[in-house]
């Protein structure tokens, strides 16, 4: 299989048709090879348009969504950014060539080990993957120009945007099932400007399958 052919067409015939064009986000997904983010039994769907398995139950997004994830959030070269869910470390390259610095976190280990060779393997130095439950443990003192979250939430949690700096961007996917919708979260001088911008579904975070888990 041509891999390079395989991500031509995903631009072409996925990304693109779904309103991506910043130059950036395209040239990014297209000089980072995606099939090396996922098993080698999956090479031939890494360019898919569809959401591959990684195990624990949990998904890749859809190539598409990545692209708008990434150009909703208009990361610059001079931004922080913070990924909730490491997943297979692949929209973390994403973010980290688009960034100064992303941090990730992830609660599966196994995800975490897998991701920092992948990274290691493209020569990725300025993402930093960790072990955490985004829900319990992340410092709240720290705040960032990014935030990527890349699990659902039944109800909006107001927690991440409260890490945003000034002028700072939230994506973050909001609902049930089949009733879910991306939203970006602005901090403007300290208003959050949300948007809804269209829908999708993508697996909850871990401990939110529930109202009560909401515990901060």
């Amino acid at each position: 299989m041509n891999m390079e052919q395989a991500r031509f067409n995903m631009i072409e015939q996925q990304i693109r048709p779904w309103d991506v064009l910043d130059h950036s986000v395209l040239q990014v997904m297209m000089d980072l090879p995606r099939d090396a983010f996922v098993s080698e039994a999956q090479r031939s769907l890494a360019y898919a348009d569809i959401q591959l398995p990684m195990g624990h139950g949990e998904f890749m997004m859809h190539p598409r969504v990545e692209g708008r994830v990434l150009q909703e959030l208009a990361i610059q070269d001079d931004d922080i950014c913070l990924e909730i869910g490491t997943g297979s470390g692949y929209l973390t390259a994403c973010m980290a060539n688009l960034a100064k610095e992303v941090f990730s976190v992830e609660i599966h280990e196994d995800f975490i080990t897998t991701a920092k060779q992948r990274l290691a393997t493209q020569n990725i130095s300025n993402a930093i993957v960790e072990h955490a439950d985004a829900l319990q443990s992340l410092a709240l003192d720290k705040r960032y120009d990014v935030i990527a979250v890349t699990g659902s939430v039944p109800e909006y949690l107001p927690l991440f945007e409260q890490l945003l700096k000034p002028e700072g961007r939230l994506y973050i996917t909001v609902g049930s099932g089949a009733l879910q919708h991306a939203v970006l979260v602005v901090n403007s001088n300290g208003k959050y400007i949300h948007t809804n911008l269209f829908a999708t579904e993508l697996n909850p975070l871990q401990g939110t399958t529930t109202k009560s888990s909401f515990t901060f």
